[in-house]
């Protein structure tokens, strides 16, 4: 059996290492975007939607994972995520440090800067971030 390559694990639905389906993320990203919103609100959000059941069913995987509530409104139910974006931003990264780069943040870093084309004024305050931390002792 073959093994899966990260494109192909991307592609199939399978979870990636942030713990979420491509579909997932979909309805993630739509989420945080609305901030709290039904499923009939966010499969109008997403680009290129399965069925309203897939939503319905994806928002209940993702409340069961525990990354969305929902409460009810009348007959339907409105769902909210759980963690801010930048919690789970930061959650996700560190959850990929340890799987892809042995808990190491200088091989994180190091695949970000060989792999994105990053402005001049980006590094400058990538440096300054450097730089603060060196000053706070982290």
């Amino acid at each position: 059996m073959a093994k899966d390559t990260p494109s192909k694990t991307a592609n199939n639905g399978k979870a990636r290492a942030d713990g979420f389906s491509r579909r997932e993320r979909q309805i993630m990203d739509a989420l945080y975007a609305l901030e709290r919103a039904s499923a009939a609100q966010i499969h109008e959000a997403l680009a290129e939607p399965p069925s309203y059941t897939a939503v319905r069913t994806l928002l209940t995987i993702l409340e069961k994972k525990g990354h969305v509530r929902h409460e009810s409104d009348g007959v339907r139910y409105v769902y909210r995520p759980v963690a801010a974006r930048e919690d789970a931003g930061k959650s996700a990264i560190q959850t990929l440090k340890k799987t892809f780069f042995d808990d190491s943040a200088e091989r994180l870093v190091a695949a970000l800067l060989t792999q994105e084309d990053i402005a001049p004024d980006e590094l400058d305050r990538l440096a300054e971030l450097i730089d603060k931390a060196r000053r706070e002792g982290r």
